[in-house]
């Protein structure tokens, strides 16, 4: 097993370039509200990146806002904005980052022969033009200017050299090569990078970085590829996620560089041991749950249920294990608390699980632990994580579940009587609906709030084990056009649905409340 605890010279230090708040979130269902966002990029301070893209701030007032509240607040890393090679973009991602002490300017254009033929209408004069006047309008802004030749790895070779020289002489200091639409190989990708590298003269002056898609499942070996032909910065996202299939995965990228350090000769400035944490921190905020065979972060990623590998492992661990559980946040040993537990024990072990919980989030876990102990004997991680979860979810709860009684059977419709609370408002129906106890207790919180919604997704699963372990349900909701996503936890599994819809049904609210964006 590889431990490497300090870098040799002829090791190399990656650029990680996070971008979950940007391109992660544009997958369909996980948009963060700016509260959110921001608890995000503290972890991520916390996990060590490099590069935060915290957003598009043209994209809407509340991507603005979003990624103004990260520059302000956040240091340490760079905060980067993205743009596209147009002058109101570039304005305005300048107005989000101008306060941040590290802002990074992140321009795009494509300049693939079937993006300028049939989304841009642009020869390639034209392409190379509108580059270098946004590269230069950015570059008046701030020095750290990264320019994007979007569908890089489907342009011509020799005009892709052609973009890379004019924008790096426009004043770009890193060039990302985007395998936009995942279609590239390793070979390919490696070719592209090793090409730039021998035929652009000014190549020297600018970071060479790499962003992978992941719809043909290479997103990572094309990133280790641009590492090997001598890229210096990955731009990746917690889990993988992102447009349609995701992005290269952070945590394999990251690990796959510590623990194969003998063949890559490079490495990050990652905190690897906040890897789990800060999984488990963007799945439960965006509702995108981890598959259970994901690598690094995964529940079975160190399981091992083969008698022969449990054999081999109890004997030596590095017999099938090649990296440790604890180098990635994962702890060997899983119960912890009991009703008899303080708030300091509390707060010591959501520390150790990669949670820093202000005094009023403690206050809130604490109540919330105790009600779960009277109800369990035994307190589980997961049990803690999923708490913590909950109760982190930042948006204003406009409806709260009060109480609710369901009586259903075999052959007849379910009755449901449910109360909730809107301020100092108590809101009550009854009703004898649904296919089952929870479509009748959602039709039941629909009637009372008054907003029609179609139910997208629905999900239930147990956190941790035994009869009495805490369920979590996630759904996903429709109004008005829009998806919101909705998260509930209770050892009832029909009120961790109510609380779920409810969650959903409030960030409804608080979208209705936002101001309408003003004219400028």
């Amino acid at each position: 097993m590889t431990d490497i605890k300090t870098h040799p010279e002829e090791s190399r230090q990656i650029v990680i370039f996070d971008t979950t708040l940007r391109d992660g979130e544009q997958s369909p269902g996980a948009s963060m509200n700016p509260a959110e966002k921001l608890e995000v990029a503290k972890a991520l301070v916390q996990l060590g990146v490099d590069v935060i893209e915290a957003g598009f701030p043209i994209a809407s007032p509340g991507d603005f806002e979003a990624v103004r509240d990260i520059a302000r607040s956040i240091r340490g890393p760079t905060i980067c904005a993205l743009a596209r090679c147009r002058n109101e973009d570039i304005d305005r991602a300048w107005e989000a980052i101008c306060e941040s002490l590290s802002p990074r300017i992140h321009v795009f254009l494509a300049t693939s022969a079937i993006h300028r033929e049939h989304k841009l209408r642009m020869s390639k004069e034209q392409i190379i033009d509108h580059a270098v006047a946004g590269v230069r309008r950015a570059a008046n802004y701030c020095p750290d200017v990264e320019f994007s030749p979007e569908d890089a790895v489907r342009t011509e070779i020799d005009f892709l050299c052609q973009v890379v020289e004019a924008a790096i002489e426009a004043g770009a200091t890193t060039i990302n090569i985007p395998d936009t639409v995942g279609y590239a190989t390793p070979a390919q990708m490696r070719h592209v990078i090793e090409t730039l590298r021998r035929r652009v003269p000014n190549i020297d002056r600018a970071v060479i970085s790499v962003h992978c898609h992941d719809d043909l499942g290479l997103a990572l070996a094309n990133s280790l590829a641009g590492i090997e032909a001598g890229a210096g910065q990955v731009e990746c996202t917690i889990n993988g996620i992102g447009e349609r299939a995701g992005n290269c995965a952070l945590e394999e990228v990251v690990m796959a560089l510590r623990t194969r350090h003998d063949y890559y000769r490079a490495h990050t400035r990652i905190v690897t041991q906040r890897l789990v944490p800060t999984s488990r921190l963007v799945a439960g905020i965006t509702g995108l749950q981890v598959q259970r065979n994901k690598a690094i972060v995964g529940r079975n990623a160190f399981a091992h249920e083969a008698g022969i590998h449990q054999d081999g492992v109890l004997k030596e661990p590095r017999t099938y294990e090649i990296m440790r559980p604890e180098d990635v946040g994962l702890t060997r040993s899983d119960l912890v608390l009991g009703k008899h537990s303080g708030r300091a024990a509390l707060a010591a072990r959501a520390e150790e699980l990669g949670y820093r919980l202000t005094p009023e989030q403690l206050n809130i876990l604490f109540e919330d632990f105790k009600r779960l102990a009277d109800k369990k004997k035994e307190i589980y991680d997961g049990d803690l994580i999923a708490l913590i979860e909950h109760q982190m979810q930042t948006v204003a709860e406009t409806f709260v579940l009060e109480s609710y009684e369901v009586s259903t059977g075999t052959g007849r419709t379910p009755r449901v009587r449910l109360a909730l609370r809107r301020g100092e408002e108590r809101l009550e129906t009854e009703l004898s609906a649904g296919d089952g106890p929870i479509d009748a207790v959602f039709l039941a919180i629909e009637k009372l709030t008054g907003l029609p919604v179609v139910c997208r997704d629905f999900h239930v699963h147990s956190v941790t084990v035994g009869k009495d372990a805490l369920g979590e349900v996630t759904v996903q909701l429709e109004h008005a056009g829009e998806l919101y996503r909705g998260r509930g936890v209770s050892t009832d599994s029909v009120e961790a649905s109510a609380l779920a819809f409810l969650n959903a049904i409030n960030r409804i609210v608080a979208n209705q409340a936002e101001p309408a964006p003003t004219a400028e």
